[in-house]
């Protein structure tokens, strides 16, 4: 079992979180895989789809002699965090700030990445014991928004998500963020839907590539 630091520290050693969403079952192992062997470490299937949590427990075996990490997005409630917990996921994701939520993985020892766009929810969110934050819909605000929280409450660790591409990864970095998310921007759904796997890699290491880049 990876620890609690362990994978905060794959999270940001990694650079991005690749968000599966809406991916069928019988589809998401191999999909995990590819993007995996693309370069991604960390692995968010998102809680609001069906059977997520199974989706959860199947990559975390598939992958479980590797160094990636599994956890789920899209966590509203206590429950939903619950649930993903006991299915393995080592971190959770939320658009929202829902301090229950937080208290749920504190007291496993999962990571939680709540959703904020102001500095009061940023704030209120550090204070409750969140590890890092997610700036969403990033392409809202865009990556001065990062200074802009960090400016009065210090150097809070951000993961900026929604809208972020191999276009304008490198100005969110420079802007300060510790790691980012990317959905469709990383996850070629095209190729899944045609099964192919090589495809699925290659878009994820395209991705990789320009992360590595950004942060050179």
């Amino acid at each position: 079992m990876t620890s609690k630091q362990e994978t905060y520290e794959r999270i940001v050693e990694s650079g991005v979180t690749a968000v599966l969403r809406g991916i069928d079952e019988d589809d998401i192992v191999p999909v995990a895989k590819a993007i995996h062997e693309g370069g991604v470490t960390a692995l968010e299937v998102t809680a609001d789809g069906k059977r997520a949590s199974e989706k959860i427990a199947a990559i975390d075996r598939e992958l479980a002699d590797t160094d990636a990490v599994v956890g789920a997005g899209t966590v509203m409630d206590a429950a939903a965090a619950r649930n993903v917990v006991e299915a393995g996921a080592q971190f959770v994701l939320a658009p929202n700030l829902n301090e229950d939520v937080i208290e749920v993985c504190n007291r496993a020892g999962v990571v939680c990445v709540p959703g904020v766009m102001t500095p009061t929810e940023a704030d209120r969110a550090m204070a409750a014991g969140a590890d890092m934050l997610k700036m969403f819909p990033a392409s809202t605000v865009g990556p001065g928004h990062i200074g802009a929280i960090q400016g009065p409450l210090g150097d809070v660790p951000i993961m900026p998500t929604g809208g972020v591409s191999t276009d304008n990864v490198a100005d969110y970095f420079d802007a300060g963020a510790v790691a980012v998310g990317a959905g469709s921007a990383l996850v070629d759904y095209d190729a899944i839907e045609q099964e192919d796997w090589d495809g699925v890699r290659e878009s994820a290491a395209e991705f990789v590539a320009a992360v590595e880049a950004a942060r050179e």
